[in-house]
């Protein structure tokens, strides 16, 4: 997957000069430069493990492009990601030059902390759907520059990645429409606009209430029919009325608290912008071995 994601390497290179600068003073002030070390990659909380290769990734490039350094770095990883981890666990195994271990360790840990902190969360909120068809999905609320690590991490815990940005598959929101002058205008733009620049996206709308709903069903030419901000209830007479002809989805405000009513209606997808949004990292640390 990570092969996928054709930043990444500047992606690094961008966060360890936010935090190297000029130089990581306090390790050069102290560290020999001949001075070599090995240390490990420790879990201190149980959850589902992610970015093992990233965080790999900067050991090497502080290494090889910050240090410039002579001694070999070997990294060798003691669980993979999408594992189940437990406290204690020893996740990767470090050696190389202490400088380089130092200098790269805060931006190794941020990355794998976050990731896996939403392959946890993303765990957690599929387990409440089994014995259910719904799938749980992501959104476009990501952290800027890392959207497809973050939606990586989203599927190491079990979870579907939606689009991935504005230009896999066309969604009609509220503001489409209302901008576009009506549900009708929406939709009969969107297929001349595809057609016109030789397109096959899938078109998903967004409707507010069942009025809107109707409107959906009656003029058709959409795949999926985003319903949101509905109640159980509502949601509920939604898809009994769509029944199967187009996909279903449910989204706005819906939490662990309520994932497991809200999927009980029927609906296809449940999307979740606090998956990625709105997560707490998981506590990882490295220590000298």
């Amino acid at each position: 997957m990570m092969n996928n994601i054709p930043n990444l390497d500047e992606l690094i290179r961008m966060a360890l000069l936010e935090d190297v600068g000029d130089g990581d003073h306090s390790t050069l002030a102290c560290i020999p430069a001949t001075a070599t070390a090995s240390a490990k990659m420790v879990a201190k909380q149980d959850g589902i493990l992610c970015g093992m290769e990233v965080g790999e990734r900067v050991f090497h490039f502080v290494n090889d492009s910050f240090y410039h350094s002579a001694v070999p770095m070997k990294v060798t990883a003691m669980k993979h990601d999408g594992d189940s981890v437990c406290k204690g666990d020893v996740l990767m195994v470090v050696e190389g030059a202490s400088g380089v271990i130092l200098t790269a360790e805060r931006t190794a840990l941020n990355f794998m902390q976050r990731l896996s902190g939403i392959a946890t969360q993303t765990h957690k909120m599929v387990g409440m759907l089994a014995g259910l068809h719904t799938q749980l999905l992501d959104t476009r609320k990501t952290t800027p520059n890392m959207r497809l690590l973050e939606k990586y991490a989203v599927k190491c815990g079990g979870g579907t990645n939606h689009r991935i940005g504005l230009y896999d598959m066309v969604m009609l929101k509220d503001n489409h429409i209302d901008f576009a002058g009506g549900i009708e205008a929406a939709i009969d733009r969107t297929h001349d606009y595809l057609k016109a620049k030789g397109k096959d996206l899938k078109i998903e709308i967004e409707v507010r209430n069942l009025d809107e709903l109707e409107q959906v069903m009656a003029h058709g030419g959409v795949h999926r029919i985003m319903l949101d901000n509905f109640d159980v209830e509502t949601l509920k007479e939604a898809v009994k009325r769509i029944g199967g002809k187009y996909e279903t989805e449910a989204s706005g405000g819906i939490t662990d608290a309520t994932l497991r009513q809200y999927a009980e209606t029927g609906v296809d997808f449940i999307s979740v912008g606090a998956l990625t949004h709105h997560i707490k990292s998981m506590d990882i640390s490295l220590v000298k071995k």
